[in-house]
């Protein structure tokens, strides 16, 4: 299982699981397949939204291991 990392891009996640696409929008992050969606690692688009990122990595990546049972 790959783990998801705060350096990582909302677009690296989504190519990981698209299925995670539901707890970035949970999370107000609705801009998924904008140009920031790419360029931006979750941690600063989680500074720009005011998103505890930590909370969302440990929703995405209970997410995808729960996947995999």
């Amino acid at each position: 299982m790959e783990t998801v990392t705060a350096d990582m891009s909302i677009h690296d996640v989504l190519e990981l699981d698209r299925t995670t696409a539901e707890i970035f929008l949970d999370f107000g992050m609705h801009c998924l397949g904008c140009p920031h969606a790419t360029a931006e690692t979750i941690a600063e688009a989680g500074e720009v939204h005011g998103i505890d990122v930590d909370d969302m990595i440990r929703q995405l990546n209970e997410h995808i291991a729960a996947k995999e049972l």
